[in-house]
């Protein structure tokens, strides 16, 4: 499989658009060993803080890249644990932290 993942480029991976590679590239992501390697919650932190409109779909995409899955099967099966991650992190969607606080 290592083998497999240096042949590889990162236009090969599962779900990223040309846009995504191009915004991947703007906080150091060239190669797919440096892409999936990379922790998929502090990558999206480090999207969020530097690429405008980095959204919520981006975190899909790259936890399907990585797990070889398209991103609509990461929404159905681990959705709500992404989102969760994230509020942790004080990164989940607006709309998400504002119904954390009224719940709290």
């Amino acid at each position: 499989m290592h083998q497999l993942v240096n042949d590889m480029k990162i236009k090969d991976l599962k779900g990223l658009s040309n846009i995504n590679r191009q915004r991947l590239s703007r906080v150091g992501i060239h190669t797919v060993d440096e892409f999936m390697s990379a922790d998929a919650f502090d990558l999206y932190k480090q999207l969020k803080e530097t690429v405008p409109g980095t959204n919520l779909n981006f975190m899909y995409s790259i936890i399907a890249a990585q797990e070889n899955k398209y991103w609509h099967q990461v929404i159905k099966e681990q959705r709500m644990n992404i989102i969760f991650h994230l509020d942790e992190m004080g990164l989940a969607p607006r709309t998400i932290q504002q119904r954390s606080l009224k719940c709290d």
